[in-house]
């Protein structure tokens, strides 16, 4: 198992090999050791690579994953798992704001907390917090699935589109267009999926609330355009 320790090697030379990885490579699993809060570690990962790092992380971390598994052990700075295309982003700790921002696919298990803009225009990623997240999440999120087992901030789920938000615990406000909607099977069904891929044994379907677009933004019908 290659392990990379960044203290001594450069953050480059980690992600050259994670990006070099051929379809016969028997490196499959990477451990990243004294990160010290780099920046952009394990990004652009385009294969079924598993990269294990010890320790906390700043921004853009596994960034455009496409098929890789990132675990970090410990917290991560802005951009998280942002425009992540495929495979799982697991952070032991908390993650700072825009967490999962444009992210097109893949999951992302957050055990603490996330701050603002967590899930910002998501367009198809799975989210699953297991804390509370801040205000503005899922800003214009388009697709994908936001589930949070605590609390959500100000001005949830502002102006979005079709993703879907699950909250368990409490909302202190709801952005443009965002409302309370009906939690039907196959939802329930869907929430219990996610919750099983994210470890999540505290929290059962039955206690969150769903929510969502009245579509009723301008994009959904022009004649709603003087509105805002």
């Amino acid at each position: 198992m290659p392990v990379f320790d960044l203290s001594q090697t450069p953050l480059r030379e980690l992600n050259s090999a994670l990006h070099n990885l051929g379809a016969s490579s028997n490196d499959t699993l990477f451990e990243v050791v004294n990160p010290r809060g780099h920046h952009a570690v394990a990004v652009g990962i385009d294969g079924p690579v598993t990269v294990e790092v010890k320790g906390s992380v700043g921004y853009y971390c596994a960034g455009m994953n496409d098929g890789g598994t990132v675990t970090v052990d410990g917290s991560a700075g802005p951009g998280v798992a942002e425009n992540m295309m495929s495979g799982t982003v697991v952070i032991e700790g908390d993650a700072s704001q825009y967490a999962g921002a444009t992210g097109r696919g893949g999951l992302l298990v957050i055990r603490g907390n996330a701050a603002s803009r967590c899930g910002i225009s998501m367009k198809g990623i799975d989210i699953v917090v297991h804390g509370s997240i801040g205000h503005m999440s899922a800003f214009m999120g388009q697709s994908g699935h936001l589930i949070v087992c605590g609390d959500a901030g100000e001005a949830l789920g502002d102006s979005i589109y079709e993703a879907k938000l699950f909250v368990r615990g409490s909302v202190k406000s709801l952005g443009a267009d965002c409302i309370e909607k009906e939690m039907r099977p196959e939802h329930l069904e869907k929430l219990a999926e996610l919750l099983g891929k994210a470890g999540v044994t505290q929290a059962k379907p039955e206690e969150f609330k769903r929510y969502g677009s009245a579509r009723k933004l301008y994009n959904f019908n022009i004649d709603n355009a003087d509105a805002y």
